[in-house]
C-alpha cells in the first residue's frame, strides 16, 4: 500500500509538471497550427526569472511569488514577439514553424549561455517547501504538492478565462471557424497575439515552478518539450480537457513504469504508449468541435 501510494503521488506529481508545460502548447499548436519549438526556451525563461528575481530580492518566499506573475509577463511577450516577427508568416505550416522556431530555441539557449555561464543555477525553495509530508504511509516532497496546487490554479483559472470572458469567448470562436469569426467582426490577429501572450506566459509560470525541482540551465526547456508535445496529441489538439486527462495519465504510466525499471525505459513506455494510442484514435481524446462545412 506504501508503495502504491508513493508511485500514485509520483505520477500526479509528474502530470503535473507536463500539464503547466503542455497547456500553453495547446493553446497556440491548437488554434494556430504552428509548433513552437521554441516553447521550451520560454520555461527556461521563466526559470531564469525565479532566479534573477531571487538574487534581486533575497528572500526566496517572497521572490517565488512575484517570480510567478514576473514570469507570465515576461513569457507572454517573448511569444508576442515571436508571434509578430516570426510565426504569423507561417500559420498552418507546421513543419516550417518547427523549423524556424527550433533556430530560435537555439539562439535564446545561446543567449542563456552568455548572459549566465553554461553552469546551472540553483533556485532556492523557500523554508515552508522544503520539508516532507507523509499521507497513508507515503512520503510527499511539500514543493510537489505545491506545483500541484498552482497548477489546479491554472487550469481553473484559464477554464473560467475561456468560458466566462469576452477574450476567452472569442480565442475559442477562431478555433472553430476563424473565417467566420472574422466575418462575425472578430480581429482574428488581436486574438491570436493573445493566444500566444497566454500560451507562452503559462510556459513562463511551468519554468518557476520546475525551479522547485532542481537546478536551472540553458537547456532546461529541452527536457520537457517532448513529453508536453505528447501531452498535446494524446489529449486533442486545443482542448484543455484532453491536455489534463493525458498528462495525468502520462504521469502515473511513468511513475509506475519508472519504479521497476528505470527513467530511460519509463520514457520509452509512455512514447510506445502515446504512438499505439494515436493509431486508434488518431484525433486524441477529443476534437474541436467546428462549424466548418470544409
Amino acid at each position: 500500500m506504501d508503495i502504491l501510494t508513493s508511485q500514485l503521488v509520483a505520477g500526479l506529481s509528474i502530470g503535473s509538471v507536463l500539464l503547466l508545460v503542455a497547456i500553453g502548447l495547446s493553446l497556440t499548436f491548437g488554434q494556430m497550427g504552428v509548433i513552437n519549438m521554441a516553447h521550451g526556451e520560454f520555461i527556461m525563461v521563466g526559470a531564469y526569472t525565479a532566479y534573477v528575481v531571487q538574487s534581486f530580492l533575497g528572500y526566496a518566499g517572497l521572490s517565488l511569488f512575484i517570480s510567478i506573475p514576473v514570469a507570465f509577463v515576461i513569457g507572454g511577450l517573448l511569444g508576442v514577439l515571436l508571434e509578430q516577427v516570426l510565426i504569423r508568416r507561417m500559420y498552418h505550416r507546421p513543419l516550417d514553424t518547427l523549423l524556424a522556431t527550433f533556430g530560435v530555441g537555439l539562439i535564446l539557449q545561446q543567449l542563456a549561455r552568455d548572459i549566465f555561464g553554461a553552469p546551472a543555477v540553483d533556485v532556492q525553495a523557500p523554508t515552508w517547501l522544503q520539508g516532507n509530508i507523509e499521507f497513508a504511509g507515503a512520503v510527499i516532497p511539500t514543493s510537489r504538492l505545491f506545483i500541484l496546487l498552482v497548477v489546479i490554479i491554472v487550469v481553473a483559472g484559464l477554464g473560467l478565462f475561456m468560458t466566462k470572458t469576452p477574450m476567452g469567448r472569442r480565442i475559442r470562436a477562431v478555433v472553430q471557424n476563424r473565417d467566420l469569426a472574422e466575418t462575425n467582426g472578430i480581429n482574428t490577429r488581436a486574438t491570436d497575439r493573445l493566444t500566444f501572450f497566454v500560451g507562452s506566459g503559462l510556459a513562463g509560470v511551468a519554468g518557476v515552478m520546475i525551479t522547485l525541482i532542481g537546478a536551472t540551465g540553458p537547456t532546461i526547456g529541452t527536457t520537457y518539450i517532448v513529453d508536453a508535445f505528447l501531452v498535446v496529441a494524446a489529449g486533442g489538439i486545443g482542448r484543455i480537457k484532453g491536455a489534463v486527462i493525458s498528462a495525468f495519465a502520462l504521469g502515473l504510466i511513468q511513475a509506475f513504469v519508472e519504479y521497476s525499471t528505470g527513467a530511460s525505459i519509463a520514457k520509452f513506455v509512455v512514447l510506445v504508449a502515446v504512438v499505439a494510442f494515436l493509431q486508434f484514435r488518431p484525433q486524441g481524446l477529443f476534437t474541436v468541435k467546428t462549424r466548418s462545412l470544409a
